[in-house]
């Protein structure tokens, strides 16, 4: 007897739990022949508020983290995710063999941040010389809450534009590819059970257009990565809002995501503290 496949309905992801928006919209996904996948909630400016609230409440207890576990929890969400090769392989759906090599690069570039994890201290921190019987000592610290539009590339992309914003300490909201959402929420699934915890990473599945504004002029918000932002308009408008509070941005670049990452965007997000301190007898 044939059955109906339980079609799966792909949520938001805040604060650690998977609501609908509470707005109840949701958006048809599909593939690049145009076929019907599935449909996913269209986030609402209320739901981005709440995901900067939960993104605020987390960012104390993960930036007071070591370095070395914030580390060992990117390393668990890599095995995660490499054990569920196969659903993100079919969710990408641009044939088996390049959505195979898009998921082993996206667990390799996890990795590949978990290592720096407790290393960017040693290269972005310093020993100033000064004259005096003082020590004067620079370290970097997390921004804060980063908002962060997703590039295009639905999982090596989200992956190489999230990692480097929360290994260093900060907290993110992310607005998910909006042609492309489905590895988005399955990645916030890995997440959700990786022992990262609730609230540093939010993802926000919906337009571009209504959202990215929307976190640019929050307050509560201290930076903001446009980097998957593909109209002109909307990233200077975006720009325009993000001045208000003297956000940090990163401007939309295109950017090759099978090349070497390089540090440049562990250090985007990270303010520098200076301390002053007597060399003692």
């Amino acid at each position: 007897m044939s059955r109906l496949s339980v079609r799966k309905t792909y949520k938001l992801y805040i604060g650690g739990a998977f609501p609908r928006s509470e707005s109840g919209r949701s958006y048809p996904v599909t593939s690049p022949k145009g076929d019907f996948l599935a449909n996913a909630s269209r986030a609402s400016r209320k739901d981005a508020r709440d995901a900067v609230v939960a993104a605020r409440k987390a960012f104390p207890g993960w930036s007071g983290a070591t370095a070395y576990n914030r580390g060992q929890i990117l390393y668990r969400v890599a095995e995660m995710l490499e054990g569920r090769r196969g659903q993100f392989a079919e969710e990408l759906g641009t044939g088996k063999k390049a959505a195979l090599e898009a998921v082993d690069a996206a667990v390799d570039r996890l990795v590949w941040y978990a290592g720096w994890s407790d290393k960017i201290t040693s290269v972005r921190g310093a020993a100033n010389p000064v004259a005096g019987p003082y020590f004067n000592l620079s370290s970097p610290e997390p921004t804060g809450v980063v908002a962060v539009v997703a590039p295009a590339d639905p999982l090596l992309g989200l992956v190489s534009v999230v990692a480097p914003v929360i290994v260093t300490g900060n907290t993110c909201v992310v607005v998910a590819s909006e042609p492309s959402p489905l590895a988005s929420i399955t990645l916030a699934e890995v997440l959700a059970t990786s022992d990262l915890p609730g609230g540093v990473v939010n993802v926000l599945t919906g337009r571009q257009a209504e959202l990215a504004p929307w976190l640019a002029a929050h307050m509560d918000v201290n930076a903001l990565d446009l980097t998957g932002v593909e109209d002109a308009d909307l990233a200077l408008r975006c720009e325009q809002e993000a001045a208000e509070n003297l956000k940090r941005v990163l401007r939309p670049v295109h950017e090759d995501w099978t090349a070497d990452p390089g540090i440049g965007r562990m250090t985007r997000f990270l303010e520098t503290k200076t301390v002053w301190h007597p060399a003692g007898v």
